[in-house]
């Protein structure tokens, strides 16, 4: 416990500091945080019969980051973006050239990791900039509900917690566990309309509830992605916490989600 305690204490402060030292910091860590998820979901896929292709995988997550946060950035336009498509025509081509029993099966891998692991930062690193110019509060404000939503799953779930939510998947999960993260979140998210403005509170209060169904959905697939795969965490870099894919699970699904509400009501 002190292990995970420590590290759970420096990792948010480096993930807190990146946000709110300027757009620059912002863009580079949550960038290299997607490629990092995606070799960490390589890893647990990648077996004798399954062989994605990591090389390429990892390449088109690290172009396409750049490309986006350039974006954002202002430094090029929009449609020089597209130009990571062709990295899309190489995983394809490369299973051309490696005789595999099931090349499609490597593709196929290769392609779902990107989708789930790396594409769900881009959307969050766009949070930043939403309003035009880089705003640090709103994906700030994200990762607060997030963590808010996880506390008082827990909290409600170790006091009340009596009917399974998705026993199959994640025995120790509860509807009211469910219920009382929510709740937290959507309290929390009211809290933030004051002291951190940029959004309306019921923009806010929304934000909070969609991160916490779909955050605790996501947190469910990746239950879900680990158990078929038998294994416990999805990599070591954290001690006492496990990877990083494990830390954002709830991100994977959340994020893009609140992305495109933001983005429809501006």
């Amino acid at each position: 416990m002190l292990t995970r305690a420590i590290t759970g204490f420096f990792f948010i402060a480096v993930l807190i500091g990146a946000i709110l030292l300027g757009q620059y910091s912002f863009v580079v860590f949550f960038s290299l945080l997607g490629t990092w998820c995606l070799f960490e979901f390589y890893g647990m896929v990648k077996s004798v019969v399954v062989r994605p292709h990591i090389i390429v995988g990892l390449v088109t997550a690290a172009v396409l980051g750049s490309l986006v946060s350039l974006y954002c950035l202002g430094i090029i336009p929009l449609n020089m973006v597209w130009l990571f498509l062709p990295l899309f025509s190489a995983v394809f081509i490369v299973s051309l050239f490696q005789k595999h029993a099931q090349p499609f099966h490597d593709i196929a891998y290769t392609f779902l990791g990107v989708i789930y692991a790396s594409f769900p930062f881009l959307f969050f690193l766009s949070l930043g900039f939403i309003k035009g110019e880089y705003n640090p509060y709103i994906p700030l404000g994200f990762m607060l509900i997030l963590w808010s939503n996880d506390t008082g799953a827990y909290l409600a779930g170790r006091s009340f917690g009596k009917r399974k939510l998705f026993e199959r998947i994640s025995p120790n999960k509860t509807w009211e566990g469910f219920i009382g993260g929510i709740v937290l979140a959507f309290f929390v998210a009211l809290n933030l309309a004051q002291y951190f403005g940029s959004l309306q509170k019921w923009e806010w209060a929304t934000m909070a509830i969609i991160i916490g169904v779909f955050g605790t959905l996501g947190d469910l697939v990746e239950s879900m992605l680990k158990r078929s795969l038998g294994v416990k965490d999805s990599g070591k870099i954290l001690p006492g916490h496990g990877g990083l894919l494990d830390r954002f699970d709830g991100l994977l699904i959340a994020a893009p989600l609140v992305f495109i509400f933001l983005l429809l009501i501006q």
